[in-house]
């Protein structure tokens, strides 16, 4: 055999075993993360955690903050709300700490006799792709939480139909939406199927940032730092949704600023939150667009940091609640 036949025979050879090994990772994937799988690493890179000390420049100046000892306190600074539409107020609250802006919430409060709620499920859009997918709607966010393949990781109700996991221990939250209404609950002792069994979309959610005796019920100060979005109802029966627009906030003091926030809450529930805690309003003469950016988690002293493989890539958002217009 000649050296130029037995080249060919070499990259042949590697060739095919590149290929098989490339059908054995998309295999893979597609076993294990199924369709969204595909979308988060072949439409927009992928992601990963890096280990950084906790004031490194990569992280927002909040976050580096919040990172630090003593974790300073936060206090709620003056805003004011417009009402775009009737029964639409918009308003933008500010977090201030040491004399400064460290955080803010966007926030939308909303009247649910003259404002609807659904609930949604579907892989592999963006923010930008939920916008034209609903054009009607007049806001969108991030919902409850999913799995590995982008399917609701507790249960939902979505247009009357039940979604999730239907033998699931929900001791924290829900929120439904019934025709011509939309409440939150506090399903400490209660049976979530019963509470949402009427609802034509319905989402349990944890933890309670504001639980029915007033107080948070959230576990212990753990530094997991991101974009936070969260439901409340008010003590009006109005619906307040809420972003906030950096990550100076771990769960346990986003329940103790809520709970003395002047927004007046009954009851509050984290959604998911981190880069996908997105928010787009769209109302006759205002219009609002948020990306998220933001998630760490802190151990041994040093932050662990998500990041994206393609600088700004838009992260896929599987569940969101919108809001629309009663008919």
């Amino acid at each position: 055999m000649d050296a130029k036949m037995q080249i060919r025979r070499v990259a042949t050879a590697s060739a095919l075993l590149a290929a098989a090994l490339i059908v054995a990772a998309f295999g893979w994937l597609y076993a294990t993360r199924g369709a969204y799988g595909l979308d988060a690493v072949f439409r927009r890179g992928g992601s990963y955690w890096i280990t950084i000390p906790r004031d490194d420049a990569r992280l927002s100046a909040s976050m580096r903050l919040a990172l630090g000892d003593p974790i300073p306190n936060a206090v709620p600074g003056s805003f004011a709300w417009s009402e775009p539409e009737p029964g639409f107020e918009v308003a933008e609250l500010p977090v201030l700490a040491e004399g400064r802006e460290v955080d803010s919430f966007l926030l939308n409060r909303i009247d649910p006799k003259r404002f609807r709620f659904i609930v949604r499920n579907a892989i592999g859009r963006d923010i930008d792709e939920w916008e034209r997918a609903l054009p009607d709607d007049v806001l969108i966010v991030n919902g409850s939480y999913f799995d590995h393949k982008g399917r609701p990781d507790t249960p939902i109700v979505s247009e009357a139909n039940a979604l999730g996991p239907q033998n699931y221990d929900a001791k924290a939250g829900a929120f439904a939406d019934f025709d011509g209404e939309a409440r939150l609950f506090d399903l400490k002792g209660e049976d979530w199927r019963r509470t949402i069994s009427h609802a034509r979309n319905a989402m349990v959610s944890y933890p309670m940032l504001v639980g029915g005796d007033g107080n948070p019920r959230v576990g212990p100060e753990s530094r997991w730092l991101s974009n936070r979005t969260f439901l409340g109802q008010d003590g009006a029966g109005r619906i307040i949704v809420g972003t906030t627009r950096d990550a100076f906030f771990s769960l346990a003091r986003l329940g103790s600023f809520l709970k003395e926030s002047p927004l007046d809450l009954r009851l509050a529930l984290n959604l998911d939150g981190g880069p996908i805690a997105c928010q787009s309003v769209r109302l006759k003469g205002f219009s609002r667009k948020f990306y998220a950016e933001w998630e760490s988690q802190f151990r041994d002293g040093q932050a662990l940091l998500l990041r994206t493989v393609v600088p700004q890539a838009r992260w896929a958002m599987p569940m969101v609640v919108t809001v629309e217009r009663r008919k």
